[in-house]
């Protein structure tokens, strides 16, 4: 993917940390094309470096974390068969749901729509106290189509998002932490070092461990209880022998920090 200062998508690797920056402030970081392609790049790209342990999403600039889609950049609206073909070759969100390694949303200022369903898809999300969220969709005539109506009552419960959904209201980072929308708030001076140091404390467990254990849990939640301990149980058994489960008893024993090697 393109890596140059203006690209819209900018993948960055320092150590076990990727960050990924929508790279259009002059847009809000809005959604267009061009973040629709090489945003996915970008993520498969993070996920697939054997020397990454946790991604990170962030906004550029001081606006937004990202302020959905870029209604500048509409045509004319596909056919409904026109648009059906082109979801039958995906969506860009999925590429959040492909990753194997822990990803965390970094929100500063406005979070909405596309922007909200991008956050919502990531495992983890830490914000400012200067952000904003909304699915201001129904507003315009049309309705989330990144997985908004789906991945927002599965995290804050059905009647909240509903009220988010169908009033299109804003609401500001408290709200956001009291509903469990975000995980974790903080001040805007604080952002980018509470996220790194969020981001290396995971870097810092077992690799395999954490995917296995993101693994189980999202996968158990899309299940019925059974056959979720069922799969815990199954992907449990495949870390008891790795290198890594041995170097955590040594270190135990020889009461020192473990040295992980996702081996």
């Amino acid at each position: 993917m393109a890596q140059q200062a203006d690209a819209a998508v900018i993948l960055e690797c320092n150590n076990a940390i990727a960050v990924i920056t929508l790279n259009r402030p002059q847009a809000m970081n809005s959604i267009n094309d061009e973040v629709r392609s090489q945003l996915p790049a970008a993520l498969r790209a993070a996920d697939a470096d054997p020397a990454v342990r946790v991604i990170v999403i962030k906004g550029a600039g001081e606006r937004a974390f990202c302020a959905g889609a870029d209604i500048k950049g509409f045509a004319e609206p596909p056919t409904p068969a026109e648009f059906h073909q082109s979801r039958l070759q995906g969506h860009w969100i999925e590429a959040f749901d492909e990753l194997k390694k822990p990803s965390i949303a970094s929100i500063h200022g406005h979070c909405l729509g596309g922007g909200l369903e991008m956050a919502l898809a990531c495992d983890i999300r830490i914000a400012s106290d200067d952000a904003t969220f909304a699915l201001p969709e129904v507003s315009r005539g049309t309705l989330p189509g990144a997985g908004g109506t789906q991945r927002l009552s599965r995290m804050i419960g059905m009647g909240r998002a509903l009220d988010m959904l169908l009033s299109a209201e804003r609401i500001d980072a408290a709200e956001a932490l009291r509903i469990g929308l975000i995980t974790r708030l903080t001040t805007r001076a604080q952002l980018a070092a509470q996220t790194q140091t969020l981001a290396e404390h995971i870097a810092g467990h077992a690799p395999l461990a954490v995917m296995f254990a993101k693994e189980a849990m999202r996968k158990g939640t899309a299940a019925d209880f059974a056959n979720g301990m069922k799969y815990e149980t199954d992907v449990r058994a495949l870390l008891l022998d790795t290198e890594d489960r041995k170097e955590a008893g040594r270190a135990f024993k020889e009461k020192r920090k473990p040295q992980f090697k996702g081996k």
